[in-house]
């Protein structure tokens, strides 16, 4: 029996030894980071700008392979299905390993079995905006037109069980009215038709919609948050205007294959935080509507299964399923 603990502890020993000397070495090799959306896209800019500066902290490449998809769910698949070494990433929005998982009961992969959360990285707030030829200045004004005219006023949202298709269910159950959803594929076709006038209004993260709400294309009546956004601080929460219950903060999360050494995790969050308290770092995601918000891997940990437990419930409550 002695013999027996006395050879446990060994084992014990070795693999600590084995997991610090991982951590101490790492990383030998460029890095992986999966973005689970097409180039170009806000998901993407923020991966490049973090990919970029831990290219110098961390002395190595940080390659981006953009796996878009199934709202995430390609890219979360890939990535589960990795070695645990740190060399394969997962950069992701709450829709992956958040939302997903109670749209589709078919999912390969767990959120909280398959993954180990390294931290979260942005939060981002979903803007409900709209042209400026629309006859309303707030979400007030707005509801009391769709109040008027039950399931005419249309708002667009980046696909079935998104979360700015989350944001409208959450304003019009606490505004009482019933609008017209037309979900895209995407954001940027239902920008366009936003901009074309073949949509009234459109819910989307700020990232997404800055630059035409500074330009004036269009007008952020609300945000779908429990606070306002520094980049668009007159605009008032939709909360502040009457309608409670409705936060769709949309957080933006770095993520590696379970069982990946706690040694790689530590040190990957280090630089992450590194990377985001970085001046010229801190002031394009800002500027982009992004804002750093930098978490422990135990704090991501208990955000993602909270996350999991209030999206699953209101996509239950509303009777949302994927088209």
């Amino acid at each position: 029996m002695r013999v027996a603990h006395r050879l446990a502890a060994i084992l014990a020993s070795l693999l600590l030894w084995t997991t610090f000397a991982a951590a101490q070495d790492y990383p030998a090799r460029p890095i992986r980071m999966v973005i689970a959306f097409p180039a170009g896209g806000p998901t993407d800019f923020v991966g490049r700008l973090i990919g970029e500066k831990l290219k110098t902290l961390l002395g190595q490449t940080i390659v981006i392979d953009n796996k878009p998809g199934a709202n995430g769910a390609i890219g979360a698949d890939y990535v589960a299905k990795s070695e645990p070494d740190g060399y394969t990433l997962f950069f992701t929005t709450v829709g992956a390993v958040a939302i997903t998982p109670s749209l589709r009961s078919n999912l390969p992969y767990d959120p909280l079995r398959d993954f180990a959360p390294i931290m979260r990285v942005v939060q981002n707030t979903t803007i409900l905006v709209v042209k400026p030829d629309m006859p309303v200045n707030s979400a007030k004004e707005l509801a009391a037109l769709a109040k008027a005219k039950p399931e005419t006023v249309s708002i667009a949202s980046t696909g079935i069980g998104s979360m700015p298709h989350l944001a409208l269910e959450l304003y019009q159950s606490s505004a009482g009215v019933k609008f017209l959803h037309v979900p895209y594929r995407g954001a940027a076709p239902a920008l366009t038709d936003l901009l074309g006038g073949q949509v009234q209004g459109f819910f989307a993260d700020a990232p997404v919609l800055m630059s035409q709400i500074k330009a004036g294309s269009i007008r952020a009546i609300g945000a779908a948050s429990d606070k306002r956004t520094p980049v668009l601080s007159d605009v008032p929460t939709l909360a502040e205007q009457g309608f409670p219950d409705t936060d769709a903060g949309n957080w933006y999360g770095l993520l590696a294959p379970a069982r990946t050494p706690p040694g790689i995790i530590a040190k990957l969050n280090s630089a992450v935080t590194a990377a985001l308290n970085d001046p010229e770092v801190r002031q394009k995601l800002v500027q982009s509507g992004a804002e750093p918000a930098p978490s422990s891997p135990e704090e991501f940990s208990r955000l993602l299964k909270s996350e999991i437990e209030r999206w699953g419930r209101i996509i239950r409550e509303k009777g949302i399923k994927e088209s």
